[in-house]
């Protein structure tokens, strides 16, 4: 394949949305199915996305709700949440030409299988040519053109090169790997990492507990990351530490501010169920874990997150937990 010129978009989030409007600036023709039919009505008529992207305009794009639309495009970014991707991809398998690129779009760790996203497209669609897109981007940034830029990877080079052609642009920059393993971890642990930062902000510990929970949550990621074998370059690159400075800084993430509430004295199964959007973080907390303890990994951090969310400790008592652990020598 020389030239991708029609990609589908499946997922009509607040991302889906941002990467199905930088697909057709590009100069593609975009094709997005939504779950959503007012989402589909809205965006095909140019009224954006009101539902999932707010306030920003959008040009018409062709939106339904059938995948069996997307069975003639050349190319598609699956951006549906993590834990409904098995699904989703197993409906999308009839409606796929041979070896069509899928660049998978969700950062996270299926709790049941304690697989990435490459992992459950393989299981479910072998004949697929499996991509990941990564890296430092709020997709309000992205919808509104603003110099974004991420990790495209796969495994050949020359297909790296015309996806990047695709959906590049001056301000939507795509660096192409073929670690995709590095690359989904990157995306995966930064998740649960931002809801720990959020927690230091809505307790008020300081900047300084900010930055050494970044730094020491970095170290986690980089251990879990070499156990499964992604590249050390990889996870200090967009993907890996891009994508955790950004989300780990800002309450404008989904995670951190779900961080922030529970710091500040919030219920987590509440403020999970007042959301009309995925936060990947705290569903991929419990995989990450189990995925740590197999491969004997030492993830601290990560596992108070994931013990926090499930209400099996209190905020204080994960806290107390963190801060009575033995000094160490720092590598």
């Amino acid at each position: 394949m020389t030239i991708v010129e029609t990609i589908g978009v499946l997922g009509a989030g607040a991302w889906g949305t941002a990467l199905a409007f930088n697909a057709h600036t590009a100069g593609r023709k975009v094709k997005v199915v939504a779950r959503e039919p007012e989402v589909a009505k809205a965006m095909s008529a140019g009224d954006g996305n009101p539902l999932f992207l707010p306030n920003v305009k959008l040009p018409p794009i062709s939106t339904s709700c059938e995948i069996a639309d997307l069975n003639e495009v050349d190319a598609i970014l699956a951006v549906v949440p993590a834990q409904f991707s098995r699904s989703t991809f197993k409906e999308l398998a009839s409606n796929l030409k041979d070896k069509t690129p899928v660049l998978l779009c969700s950062k996270g760790i299926e709790q049941d299988t304690l697989s990435f996203m490459t992992e459950v497209l393989a299981d479910t669609i072998p004949n697929a040519t499996p991509a990941v897109l990564s890296g430092p981007s709020f997709a309000i940034d992205v919808a509104k053109g603003l110099p974004t830029a991420v990790t495209l990877a796969c495994e050949d080079s020359k297909l790296g090169e015309t996806l990047m052609q695709a959906i590049g642009r001056p301000t939507f920059r795509p660096y192409w790997t073929d670690d995709l393993i590095g690359t989904e971890i990157g995306g995966a642990v930064k998740n649960v990492l931002a809801i720990a930062c959020g927690i230091v902000v809505g307790l008020g510990l300081g900047k300084s507990a900010h930055a050494a929970l970044i730094a020491r949550g970095f170290a986690e990621m980089t251990r879990i990351g070499i156990a499964l074998g992604a590249r050390q370059e990889t996870l200090t690159g967009l993907s890996g530490l891009g994508d955790l400075v950004l989300t780990c800084s800002s309450p404008q993430s989904r995670n951190m501010s779900f961080g922030k509430a529970i710091g500040e004295g919030s219920n987590p199964e509440e403020i999970l169920a007042k959301r009309t959007a995925v936060t990947e973080g705290a569903a991929s907390a419990p995989g990450l874990v189990k995925l740590a303890e197999r491969h004997n990994v030492v993830m601290p951090i990560s596992s108070a997150v994931s013990d926090i969310v499930a209400s099996r400790v209190s905020v204080s008592e994960a806290l107390d937990d963190l801060l009575s652990r033995p000094f160490k020598t720092e590598n």
